[in-house]
């Protein structure tokens, strides 16, 4: 019994191992295979219409105009994006985007997860942390999203505790200094970790966590 037992065991890590490396795949690529696919699709079709009118004018195609084209319809998005009339806009469209159960979900949690890299050089994760939640003896990541100071002047800090593999979920947390362990981990690197359950961890991550005092 105790060596079918020793056996099964490196077969049930080595199982979970790679289970939880292949969803740590799917995980990026997916959202990267979606935009590309998106990418292609508009290219081809703006390629694919103008490619006929420039030929019939200028008597043979332009490569590459639809690429120019794609690149420039994106940058125009975003630069509408960013006034009120393309807010209210990307508002109506997204409130229709949300009545499709599959596309709600991938675009939401895409959306949010972009928007937090964005903002983690401005206003959004300023710091990777690390605080015991939920319960003293256990570690979680957390990111600093502000600063503030109590009555007394004590300062405290805002901290984001986000859940796994969804980090666009999580729990708001107001903690003193004392009660937060800094770490030299990137957003990136800590996005990573946890957008793959723990599976994508970089040498730097595995340093920093082995130096962490767990008592």
């Amino acid at each position: 019994m105790g060596m079918k037992e020793t056996k099964r065991r490196p077969r049930h890590w080595l199982r979970r191992k790679l289970g939880a490396q292949f969803l740590a795949g799917v995980l990026i690529i997916v959202p990267i295979g979606i935009a590309l696919l998106i990418f292609v699709w508009i290219f081809s079709a703006i390629d694919g219409f103008l490619q006929p009118v420039i030929k019939a004018v200028w008597g043979r195609t332009v490569p590459g105009v639809g690429l120019g084209i794609t690149i420039i319809l994106i940058y125009l998005a975003g630069a509408i994006a960013e006034n009120v009339i393309g807010r209210k806009v990307i508002r109506q469209s997204e409130a229709l985007l949300a009545k499709v159960p599959i596309f709600r979900y991938l675009y939401t949690g895409i959306k949010q997860l972009l928007m937090s890299f964005s903002a983690s050089g401005r206003t959004g994760f300023t710091q990777v942390v690390l605080v015991e939640y939920p319960r003293k003896g256990i570690k979680a990541i957390g990111f600093i999203t502000g600063e503030m100071s109590a009555e007394n002047g004590e300062k405290l800090f805002s901290v984001f505790i986000p859940t796994t593999p969804n980090p666009t979920s999580g729990f708001l947390e107001i903690m003193r200094e004392e009660d937060i362990s800094r770490t030299d981990i990137s957003v990136e690197d800590a996005m990573k970790l946890l957008v793959s359950a723990g599976a994508a961890s970089s040498p730097k991550v595995q340093a920093t966590l082995a130096r962490t005092n767990w008592t």
